[in-house]
C-alpha cells in the first residue's frame, strides 16, 4: 500500500462520517440544525473535491513511477 492509498482511503472514510453527521442533523428541529446542516454539507464537498484530487494524483503516479 502506498501513502495516496492510504491518503485516499481516510479521504473516503471522513466523506463518509460527515455524511453521517449531516443525515442525523437533516433530522433534527431548530435553527442551530439547519445551520449544523449547511456546515456539513460544505465541509462533505470539499472532502469530496479532495479524495478526487488524492484519486487524480495516485493514478497518475502510478502511471507514472509504477505500482
Amino acid at each position: 500500500m502506498t501513502v495516496f492509498d492510504i491518503l485516499i482511503l481516510i479521504a473516503i472514510a471522513a466523506v463518509a462520517i460527515t455524511l453521517a453527521f449531516g443525515l442525523r442533523s437533516l433530522y433534527q428541529t431548530g435553527p442551530e440544525a439547519r445551520s449544523r446542516s449547511n456546515r456539513l454539507m460544505r465541509l462533505r464537498v470539499a472532502l469530496q473535491a479532495l479524495a478526487i484530487a488524492l484519486l487524480v494524483a495516485g493514478m497518475w503516479w502510478k502511471s507514472t513511477y509504477g505500482a
